[in-house]
């Protein structure tokens, strides 16, 4: 069933790498001509074109986009029990986690009298997005809420795309997720109209202001990560995120039971999910074909995870070694990377580059979406070379404070003089030295 890439005898450059491994196609940039549109109008109508385009989109037109208390304390108290307590313990585990990432203010005496501070502010105003498109994810409440309230921002807007269902609201599921987590404003709006509206604010239908944000966070479809993209600098945004990837590096000691299983979660996300074996076994990538073949054909999604596993974006990779296989999945930068191997908690600890590595046969990148305490708000698309999945530092500013005496600005001035000379700047230099005038030399 999967597309077979033999790398055995091979080994190719980085630049090779990443021309040929499989990757979902996903041009952001051929959306922004469909967002650009959206944003404008909500920048310029506010609410009303808000409701016009989820009208468009959503096939519901809600009252207006603020959720009532009511609904999240009646969408609490008619949680499934057994939802709300994994809910819970998600909570837990994730504050225990992200409570240990909160920075601590440093001070640098760098001469005497003379004193760099580095301050971590939170960021005052935040955004946070759940999707609601081919699945229901509370889990990514729990994800973007809890770093940001350890973080200390002052206020926190959920945005989740109202549904038909459920008379122009966001999915109970959400809204409950949202009660439990203490998070009380919560916006019935989605897509590309969600972005603009957080960046510009605007006038709920009841005459209520609706505050614009400082910074956006959550995934969401292309047009969302478009609307991203186009308002990026308006607002701070977490990532542009893509469709979901798994990579699995594994030999002749993993059971393609479990490496079965774990490529067929990922692959239920969406048609564009991206599951990618890498492996020195041949037998192995022989026996995870034969048991895909009774699970796929099994499972709840099976027509969108036959998609996802027969798509250009997933694969197995045949390489000779670990090492080699080390090269490979280094240069893909998998969202998720679990490494089955002997010896897995060595290998992992050679890896680069991944959103987040899952060791060993008992941590499935499953446990890291509901309840390992880890983050699952990741990038994807190969940026995990150059950037982290969401944490408490996500909501965070460093400034740095600047703290010097008169002798301890005395004592530099001439050095600070001469390098402003040298860039062709005198009058830097100038208000250093103005404060010293009639000193005599």
């Amino acid at each position: 069933m999967l597309n077979r890439t033999d790398l055995r005898g091979q080994v190719p450059s980085v630049a090779e790498l990443r021309s040929t491994l499989p990757r979902a196609e996903y041009d952001v940039d051929a959306a922004l001509h469909h967002v650009r549109p959206v944003v404008e109008a909500v920048r310029d109508r506010g609410v009303e074109a808000v409701l016009e385009y989820t009208e468009k989109f959503d096939k519901v037109r809600p009252a207006g986009v603020r959720v009532a208390a009511a609904e999240l304390t009646s969408a609490l108290e008619n949680l499934d029990p057994a939802v709300r307590e994994a809910l819970e313990e998600s909570i837990v585990r994730a504050r225990k986690v992200h409570g240990d990432q909160r920075r601590q203010d440093v001070t640098t005496e760098v001469v005497e009298g003379g004193t760099v501070t580095e301050r971590w502010i939170p960021v005052e105003r935040v955004g946070l997005y759940a999707p609601g498109g081919l699945a229901v994810y509370p889990s990514t409440v729990v994800m973007n809420v809890v770093p940001a309230q350890i973080a200390g921002v002052g206020t926190l807007v959920l945005c989740s795309p109202p549904q038909a269902a459920f008379g122009g609201l966001p999915h109970p599921t959400i809204l409950a997720a949202a009660e439990l987590l203490g998070v009380d404003e919560v916006w019935a709006v989605g897509g590309a109209q969600a972005v603009a509206l957080l960046a510009y604010g605007g006038t709920d239908t009841d005459g209520a202001t609706l505050e614009p944000v400082d910074i956006v966070t959550g995934p969401g479809n292309i047009y969302l990560t478009a609307a991203k993209r186009l308002l990026r600098g308006i607002i701070g945004i977490d990532s542009e995120a893509g469709p979901t990837e798994i990579a699995i590096l594994a030999d002749e000691t993993a059971d393609p039971v479990h490496v079965t299983a774990d490529l067929i979660s990922q692959a239920e996300h969406d048609p564009l999910a991206a599951s990618v074996l890498v492996t020195t076994s041949e037998e192995l990538a022989d026996a995870v074909d034969k048991e895909l073949t009774g699970r796929v054909a099994a499972t709840k999604h099976s027509e969108r995870v036959t998609e996802a596993l027969g798509g250009k974006q997933s694969g197995v990779i045949l390489v000779s070694t670990v090492d080699d296989g080390i090269r490979v999945v280094d240069a893909y930068a998998a969202e998720h990377l679990e490494i089955q191997t002997a010896d897995a908690r060595a290998v992992a600890a050679r890896v680069r580059n991944a959103g987040a590595i899952f060791v060993g046969a008992y941590a499935p990148v499953s446990l890291g979406d509901y309840c390992a305490g880890s983050n699952h708000v990741l990038p994807t698309g190969g940026f995990a070379r150059h950037s982290s999945g969401l944490s408490v530092q996500s909501f965070l500013k460093g400034v740095h404070v600047v703290d010097y005496s008169e002798d301890a600005l005395r004592e530099i001035a001439g050095r600070v003089v001469a390098l402003a000379n040298a860039e062709d700047l005198p009058a830097h230099g100038e208000a250093i030295t103005a404060r010293f005038e009639g000193e005599r030399a």
